[in-house]
């Protein structure tokens, strides 16, 4: 018989598979749907998927402060991530601009650092140096590794760039002020409908973009809104029953494990160069979660 802890893991392993997708299908729907309609669509699917997982809460339940800045913060960086993703050049830069979104690990224990008031330590300020370097790493390609080179690459298409940059910051302020302000609720389900909301408004006052309807992008759309609706409801249970710890050691690998679905779903192959650059990313956040572990453990020990 297993566990209740276990099935909690188990829900939360699959919270990581299912995220590890998301960059390839949701650039693979913006080629059916252009970039705009096509993360409407994934999200009122996504809306949909949670509503019959979780049904709808009672607002009236949530702290204020958490619905205001929980959902304006979860909302922009969705937002700013689908975009991004959508209005990237090729599918190479799709994936580029997914190791720029997998920054925000990093991004967030910094800040967790700095919000609770404890002081750098080198180990942590090593690990985001490393992550940076990888993201350096990544976005200038096969080139030779020169600031004109990475410039000129990021000028290629710096409205993707400056989006998944952007949201890599705001998902490191959801993780760490909803945490604060949410007081154990969970506002994933009228999170994902704002967004949705959101995203068609912006589709109503956007240039029109022909979609290509067939039974393969519905099927697509079909399968990459129930993943980015499931993947939040199973993480939600596996942060809630699971091993907390285990599987915030396993997300760190995300970035490693989207990387090798990517390149799978967008039919790309990666250069060795590339996977450098990704390997990098994830040992920053590993060192940054490590600095930030022996913080804690020092203490617990101190107060022991």
């Amino acid at each position: 018989m297993i566990s209740s802890s276990s099935k909690g893991t188990l829900y939360g392993i699959v919270a990581i598979l299912l995220w590890s997708t998301i960059v390839g299908l949701i650039r693979n729907i913006s080629e059916y749907f252009g970039a705009v309609g096509g993360a409407a669509l994934i999200y009122t699917t996504g809306t949909l998927f949670l509503i019959f997982i979780l049904g709808m809460p009672k607002l009236s339940h949530f702290p204020k402060r958490y619905l205001f800045w929980g959902g304006l913060l979860f909302v922009t960086y969705e937002v700013c991530l689908s975009l991004a993703l959508g209005f990237a050049t090729d599918r190479i830069q799709a994936i580029e601009l997914g190791m720029v979104n997998y920054l925000w690990p990093s991004f967030t224990l910094a800040l967790a650092v700095i919000l609770n008031k404890q002081r750098f330590s080198i180990l942590l300020i090593i690990g985001l140096l490393c992550a940076f370097s990888g993201l350096v790493w990544v976005v200038s390609g096969d080139n030779p590794l020169t600031v004109d080179g990475l410039w000129e690459n990021i000028q290629s298409n710096p409205l993707s760039y400056i989006l998944a940059f952007s949201g890599a910051i705001l998902w490191a302020f959801y993780s760490n002020l909803t945490r604060l302000m949410s007081g154990g609720n969970n506002g994933i389900v009228p999170f994902f409908l704002l967004t949705s909301l959101a995203l068609w408004g912006q589709y109503l006052f956007s240039a029109p973009v022909e979609w290509i309807v067939t039974t393969k992008s519905i099927t697509l759309l079909l399968i990459t809104g129930a993943a980015i609706g499931l993947a939040n409801a199973a993480w939600t249970i596996g942060m809630i029953r699971g091993n907390v710890t285990l599987l915030a050691t396993l997300s760190y690998f995300t970035p490693v494990i989207s990387t090798a679905f990517s390149s799978i779903l967008l039919s790309t192959a990666l250069s060795f160069s590339f996977w450098q650059g990704v390997m990098m990313v994830t040992g920053g956040s590993l060192i940054c979660w490590l600095a930030t572990r022996q913080k804690t453990t020092k203490r617990f020990k101190m107060a022991k």
